[in-house]
This record gives C-alpha cells, sequence and structure tokens, in this order.
C-alpha cells in the first residue's frame, strides 16, 4: 500500500525528492513538508506544505500525524520532538542518528569511537580551550560551532595567535569544538544509502570543487587512483554500517597529502553532491532514498556516463529578481529551484553535463568553461 510521506523541509532537495516520488505512485501516495517560506520548491512541484519553522513541535507533531514515513532534506528538525512522534509516524534516518550528526561534536566523536578516520578535535568550552587546542595543532586550526553550521558558515579558520579573541567572538557564545586543519589535496564524497533491512550501497567517488565554502562543482568520477576510491568507499561502508540509520547520507571526505582519506562531515539526506545521479546514473540519490526508506530493494548506482554537476550560485554583485537561465545545449540537463529572489551565492539550480561517447573529464571541463556565463545569473532590473 503506497505511503504518505512527510519531509522536514521543503527546498530544493524536498523538490526534487517529490519529483522521484511522482515515479513511485505505487509506493508513495502523498509528500508532505514542513518548511517556513510559503509555496517552498518542493509545494511548487505537488507537495501539500504545512508553513512552520522547521523546529516547530506543534508542526511536527501535525506532520507526524498527517504521515505514514517521516524524512528530512534539512538536519534542522528538533531531534528529541522526532523521538517523541516515533508513535505516530516512522522516522528514518531515526531520530538518534540526527541526534548525533546534527552535533558536530557528537559526530566526531562517533566516528572516532568506532574507528572511522577523522581530523583530530576537541571541544571548546571556553577561550582557554581554543589557546590550548591551539598549542596541540598549531596553526592553522578551524574553530567550528557544533550545530546548525552547513556550507562553512559555522567555520572560523584561525591562522594565528591573534586571531583567538576575533574568531571566538565570532560565535557568540555557540558551543564549539576545534579542528586540526587538513592540508587537504581534495575534497571527495561519497553518497551512501542503506535500507531499513541493512542492505548498503554505495555511488561512485566524486570530486568537490568549492567557491568561498559553497559546492560549485561535482565531477563524476573524482581524479584519483583505484586506491583511494576503493578506501574512500570502503569507509562509507563502515560508516553506514555503525550509523544504521535507513536513508541517503552524504559523506564529505578530505584526501590528504599522502592519499589518506578522513572523513569531514555527514549529512543525514540527500546530497547537493549527488544531483549528477539524476543523469549519470541508473538510480538517482532521489529515488535511492526513497527506496531506503520505504525497505524496498536498493537500486543500481552504477555510473554510466561521466558527468560535472555546475551549482548556480547567485551574483556577488546583486540581491533581487534574476533574469531566467537557458542552456539549450546538447548532453546539459538544467534544473532551476523555482526561488524568485537571488542573493549572493544562493543556490538557485544546477545543470549536469554528460559525457557523449568517449568524451573524458577533461573534455567536459572545458566545455563547462563555456557554459559558465550562460548560468550566471543576471538582474532583471
Amino acid at each position: 500500500m503506497a505511503k504518505v510521506l512527510g519531509i522536514i523541509g521543503g527546498g530544493q532537495l524536498g523538490m526534487m525528492i517529490a519529483e522521484a516520488a511522482k515515479k513511485m505512485p505505487e509506493d508513495v501516495s502523498k509528500i508532505i513538508v514542513l518548511d517556513p517560506t510559503e509555496n517552498c520548491p518542493a509545494a511548487q512541484v505537488g507537495a501539500e506544505q504545512i508553513i512552520a519553522d522547521f523546529k516547530d513541535k506543534d508542526a511536527i507533531v501535525e506532520l507526524s500525524k498527517k504521515s505514514d514515513i517521516i524524512t528530512y532534506e534539512i538536519e534542522s528538525g528538533d531531534s528529541d520532538v522526532l523521538k517523541s512522534v516515533e508513535k505516530n509516524a516512522e522516522i528514518n534516518p531515526s531520530p538518534e542518528t540526527l541526534h548525533t550528526i546534527q552535533d558536530k561534536f557528537l559526530q566526531k566523536t562517533f566516528l572516532n569511537e568506532h574507528n572511522i578516520p577523522v581530523p583530530e578535535f576537541i571541544e571548546i568550552s571556553n577561550i582557554d580551550d581554543v589557546k590550548e587546542g591551539l598549542k596541540k595543532f598549531g596553526y592553522p586550526a578551524l574553530l567550528k560551532a557544533r550545530r546548525d553550521a552547513y556550507d562553512g558558515r559555522g567555520n572560523f579558520k584561525i591562522d594565528s595567535e591573534d586571531m583567538i579573541q576575533t574568531a571566538y567572538d565570532y560565535f557568540k557564545g555557540q558551543k564549539l569544538m576545534l579542528e586540526k586543519f587538513v592540508p587537504f589535496k581534495m575534497e571527495v564524497s561519497v553518497i551512501a544509502a542503506r535500507n531499513t533491512k541493512g542492505e548498503i550501497k554505495t555511488f561512485p567517488l566524486v570530486e568537490n570543487i568549492h567557491e568561498e565554502n559553497i559546492l560549485r562543482e561535482t565531477i563524476a568520477p573524482a581524479r584519483v587512483s583505484e586506491e583511494i576510491t576503493k578506501n574512500a568507499e570502503k569507509i562509507a561502508s563502515q560508516t553506514m554500517d555503525v550509523l544504521k540509520g535507513a536513508g541517503v547520507f552524504g559523506i564529505e571526505m578530505f584526501v590528504t597529502q599522502d592519499d589518506q582519506i578522513v572523513i569531514n562531515e555527514i549529512a543525514p539526506r540527500v546530497h547537493n553532491s549527488g544531483h549528477h545521479t539524476l543523469q549519470s546514473s541508473e538510480t538517482s540519490q532521489f529515488e535511492q532514498h526513497l527506496r531506503a526508506i520505504l525497505g524496498l530493494d536498493l537500486g543500481s548506482t552504477k555510473l554510466l556516463r561521466p558527468t560535472i554537476m555546475y551549482n548556480i550560485l547567485g551574483s556577488k554583485e546583486f540581491e533581487g529578481e534574476y533574469n531566467p537561465i537557458d542552456l539549450s545545449e546538447q548532453n546539459v540537463f538544467l534544473k532551476m529551484y523555482g526561488k524568485k529572489i537571488s542573493k549572493p551565492l544562493r543556490k538557485l539550480g544546477h545543470f549536469n553535463l554528460v559525457a557523449h561517447e568517449g568524451e573524458t573529464i577533461e573534455n567536459l571541463i572545458e566545455k563547462i568553461k563555456t557554459l559558465q556565463e550562460k548560468a550566471t545569473p543576471t538582474t532583471a532590473n
């Protein structure tokens, strides 16, 4: 019998989950999203919407009573409230898993306890802890907010002693951790899935290129050795095995200077670096997530063609309505998210550039350069 699916968050990830669900009518009968923005992206593609903050207790209770299963596209839901409504709806990934991942210090502690490689880190209670940690780690090091931080917004890189006070004051009393800086060669990620029966599958390792801490491009597959790929995918599988959560997880990693893999952080949801799977793979990450939480067999994660995903980010030059993006090129698949207002570096959409037969990643990188200007939002004023 088809299930009603509730989603905490109705942004672009919720939108693409809803679109994947439409192709599975025998499994999902309806999507309801909880999101504070009226007519959010998921609502624009047919999802019913509860307009409220992600942490609104009454709204989460209402969502649970209307849903058979609840999942999330953003980590901001209240894990304690979600735990309390498990009698109303199945929740995946589990509230316990969300609680562990929401707090970066708990997340790193959990991984470390399970012998999964992470950078060195310590808990910070006061500015003296920062000073002691820097004596241990040296410069630079990263002071991080433990919660409610993504796209680099919760990080402050401390390069010298005279930056300590500024860095500490920046967080205005938030709970903090200090992490040793990893001078990585490359940022990579694995999109991994685990279904409710314990079946685990990973998509091929991808390479991520950031612009001011925001993901700009994902290259699939990553330009690394087979040994690095196997190691990363093994670590991703081990992580999924100990987390026990059903669903798709985005596992961000660093390739170190000596070609080792360490985990940067984990997102308990579909992930920006998995958008390429909409065209590159036999199963998209969005369909895979639905399969995982519905208890279906996981789909094939085979990469059919090399692909580059390019994020369309708001121009740093203006904020406001923008002109439509038009990319009518062969093997270019444009996806806009229905956001009317452009803001600096806001994720407005993406496109996937898929290789023709015989084309290489290097060919695609050259093509991307010719498409960048067309994919840059311009003011409609």
